[in-house]
This record gives structure tokens, C-alpha cells and sequence, in this order.
């Protein structure tokens, strides 16, 4: 393992920028307003919350660009979105000290669980069809949002769906590049951008001192601890292994929760590894070379950086932009992952019962313990792969 340095084959082709922006855009539109509404619940002030939001995007931009420089691969951190939904049910009557208490004692297991090795283990008992399977069933909810925003949204969605498909057959490189386009050409002459709410602002991170209480670490630590690591880092690493890179486990979590705990009083409730942005930079639209896909990752490093210094403003910009033009340009980005995870998950004959029960039961969105799909789609699967193993064997 050693250092990655920068070389003529890190050249930045536009497809791989594309690909990192897009995988920023999609982070932020998919959970930004959950964070916004846990540290509301959390009695944090309009400045604080901004603060936070930028002391997030530093978060992201610094381990992104630092793991991804370092094991020269595409590895994408995010914040923990089942988690910033957990804190915004759960943070109700908290004060901001309260809550950056809990977020200092969650990230300090995590950090505890990297040292220990327990979650490395865990994840190589993970059957790569089964992890496949798992990512399929995660994305797909992005890439049915491609047809069922037509129907309200004919004009625009539509008309990505035809940029895409055109340049798919001509130029597929630039297949992203073009739907971008034209779905944002579409939208500004439909009026569909509300430019009004675009405020670009630059904002401080606020420190604010941890208050622990028992009780909250207990009852609301302690879930959220678990719900990260099991509906997000789980998620993240089984698509780092079903995109082809064996990255360590362990060191990714000492690294990701040890900034996250010393980012902690400034508001970042966690760093974790990436799963569906990550999917966006690890597909072959970033870059036909999968070695060159870490472009795209470090392009998205950038952007994460560039979206913390203008914290701020992110709710502004995300209001500001069509919610059908995010959510058809990110599905259609994740198409060819989609296609490639459920041919790893289906191309083992023996593994198919099992990986078809972890796709569905991750594909549903069930939630039970407070824990999301993406886990039970895994233990689901993992029980049914165990007992048709010993079955055979028998």
C-alpha cells in the first residue's frame, strides 16, 4: 500500500468530472433536508445548522480525496442519510450540545469497532453475489424514478430519456454529459429553476461543546451507531467489492470515524462509506478504465469541498432545481451499475434463490428496529444462502 502520486494517467477527462459532480448533486439532494431537519430538531439556530453544513461538506471532500489519492480507487464518503433520519425523529427537545455528545460517543464506537477488526470480519463473510444483490436492490428505486417522474414531468424527463438513449448508440461516453444538458436547457424554458432561491453565502463552522447525558447516549447513541453501520457502511463496502475493488475494511473505518469524531463539535454527525454515489463514480460512464475511475472519485472531492464552503447555500440551490430533473439524471447515471450488479448477483447458479431474496427484500424498503432494508436484505439472504449450502452439501 502506498501513496498515490499524481501522474499523466490522472488526466481529468470530462465524463469523470461529470460523474464526480453528479454523485455530489445526488448526496445533497437525497438527504440534505434531513440533516437540515435533524439539527432543527436538535434546537440548532439557522447558523448553526449552516455551519454544520459545512463542516460536512469539508468532512466528505477531505476523506474522499484523501482515501481515494492514497489506494488510488474510487472511494466516495458520505454522511449517514438512515441516520440523519434517526436523529430527526429521535433529537426532538435535545439541545445542539446534546446532540454533538451523541454524535462524539457514536463515532468513537466506530471508531472502536475499526480497531477491533470486527467489522472486516463481518464483511468477508459477505457472498459477492449476495453483495451484488444487495447494491441491486439499493439502486433500483433510483432507476425506476426514471419512468415514473414522466408521467407528471413528460417534457422534461422524457426528454433526457431520448438525449440519453440517442447519445447512448452515438457517443455513450458522453451519454450523462448530454442528458444533463438537455434536461436543464428543458427546464429553464419551462420556467422549472427558481433562481430567486440561489444564495451563494459563505459560512464558518460553528463549534459547539458536547454535552453527555446517559440517558440520549443509551437510547439515541446507541441506534444510531448501529444504524450506520449497518445501513450505510455495510451498503458502502458491499459496493465497493461488487464494483471490483478490495479495498481494507478496517482502516477506512478507523479513518472515516476518527475524522468524524474529531469533526464532531462542528456538527459532522458522521462520515461514512458511500454507497449509491459511490456506485456513480465506480460505473464505466465515469471511465471505460476501471483504474481510472478514482478521477471521478477525486473530482467529487473537489466538489464536496467547494459545496462546504458554500454551505449555506445548499438548501437554496437544491429548492432552486427540479426534484424529477435530480432524480432522472441520477437514475439514468446508475443504470449501467444497476445492469451490472444483477448479472453478478444471477451469474452463479447455486447463489440465485439467495441473491433474488436479498434484492427483494432490500428492494422494499422495509424498516424494522429502526434499521433499513439494505441490512435485513443481507441477513435475508445470508440465511437462505447458508441453509441451501448445507442442503447441497447434505
Amino acid at each position: 500500500m502506498r501513496p498515490a502520486t499524481l501522474s499523466t494517467t490522472s488526466s481529468l477527462p470530462f465524463t469523470s468530472i461529470l460523474a464526480g459532480f453528479v454523485a455530489v448533486l445526488v448526496g445533497y439532494a437525497s438527504s440534505a433536508a434531513i440533516i437540515w431537519q435533524a439539527a432543527s430538531a436538535a434546537g440548532a439556530s439557522p447558523a448553526q445548522i449552516a455551519g454544520w453544513m459545512t463542516a460536512l461538506g469539508f468532512g466528505m471532500g477531505i476523506s474522499t480525496l484523501a482515501l481515494t489519492l492514497w489506494y488510488r480507487m474510487p472511494v466516495l464518503t458520505a454522511w449517514s442519510t438512515p441516520g440523519a433520519a434517526l436523529l430527526a425523529t429521535s433529537l426532538q427537545g435535545a439541545t445542539p450540545g446534546e446532540a454533538v455528545g451523541i454524535f462524539v460517543f457514536a463515532n468513537a464506537l466506530i471508531v472502536l469497532c475499526g480497531v477491533t477488526g470486527l467489522f472486516a470480519r463481518l464483511m468477508k463473510i459477505i457472498p459477492h453475489t449476495l453483495a451484488a444483490a444487495m447494491l441491486a436492490g439499493i439502486l433500483l428505486r433510483f432507476g425506476l424514478q426514471i419512468f415514473t417522474n414522466i408521467e407528471n414531468h413528460f417534457a422534461l424527463c422524457g426528454s433526457m430519456l431520448l438525449a440519453w438513449l440517442v447519445c447512448k448508440a452515438l457517443a455513450p461516453r458522453y451519454a450523462i454529459v448530454a442528458t444533463l444538458l438537455i434536461g436543464a436547457l428543458v427546464a429553464v424554458i419551462h420556467g422549472d429553476v427558481v433562481t430567486e432561491r440561489v444564495t451563494f453565502s459563505v459560512v464558518s463552522p460553528v463549534y459547539t461543546a458536547p454535552e453527555f447525558h446517559w440517558a440520549s447516549l443509551i437510547s439515541i447513541g446507541i441506534p444510531f451507531f448501529l444504524v450506520t453501520m449497518a445501513s450505510q457502511n455495510a451498503p458502502g463496502f458491499a459496493t465497493m467489492q461488487a464494483s471490483g475493488y478490495p479495498i481494507p475494511v478496517s482502516p477506512l473505518i478507523i479513518f472515516t470515524g476518527a475524522l468524524a469524531l474529531l469533526l464532531s463539535p462542528f456538527g459532522v454527525y458522521s462520515i461514512c462509506i458511500a454507497a449509491i454515489t459511490a456506485a456513480i463514480c465506480q460505473s464505466p460512464d465515469a471511465h471505460p478504465d476501471a483504474s481510472k475511475r478514482w478521477v471521478a472519485a477525486a473530482a467529487a472531492g473537489l466538489f464536496y469541498l467547494l459545496a462546504g464552503i458554500f454551505g449555506g447555500s445548499i438548501t437554496g440551490l437544491l429548492a432552486a432545481l427540479p426534484l424529477s430533473w435530480i432524480q432522472t439524471l441520477a437514475g439514468l447515471a446508475l443504470l449501467g451499475t444497476i445492469s451490472g450488479s444483477l448479472h453478478q448477483a444471477l451469474v452463479k447458479e447455486t447463489d440465485r434463490d439467495a441473491a433474488v431474496v436479498t434484492f427483494l427484500v432490500t428492494a422494499s424498503g422495509v424498516t424494522l428496529l429502526g434499521i433499513s432494508s439494505a441490512f435485513w436484505g443481507l441477513v435475508a439472504g445470508g440465511i437462505c444462502y447458508g441453509t441451501l449450502t448445507l442442503a447441497r452439501r447434505a
